[in-house]
């Protein structure tokens, strides 16, 4: 009996974990996007820019429908993108050659 009681209280605790995950990823893909935008990425890096906010939407959705991992996953790769269109804002701003290394999706 001890034994299920703690199984059981072990799941809850676990499934509590999804959405503050989710919730801190998601915000981090934001802070990037943002970061993104103030670069200048909407037009010196529009390829990345897009991916970025396309996955940050997807994220979102797949949140909304309680699949927090695949929202995870998503706002990672949202954050990866917004990264990638910062420093690429950032180097075309600058003068600079861009060779483009777009993260796999």
């Amino acid at each position: 009996m001890k034994r299920l009681l703690a199984m059981v209280a072990a799941a809850g605790v676990l499934a509590g974990c999804g959405p503050v995950k989710s919730t801190a990823h998601l915000l981090d893909a934001e802070v990037q996007i943002q970061a993104a935008r103030t670069a200048g990425a909407e037009k010196l890096a529009p390829y990345e820019w897009t991916a970025a906010n396309l996955y940050i939407r997807k994220a979102r959705e797949e949140v909304g429908y309680s699949d927090f991992q695949a929202g995870v996953d998503f706002a990672e790769k949202a954050a990866r993108y917004a990264a990638e269109a910062r420093e690429k804002a950032m180097a075309v701003a600058n003068g600079e050659d861009v060779i483009s290394s777009s993260p796999t999706p």
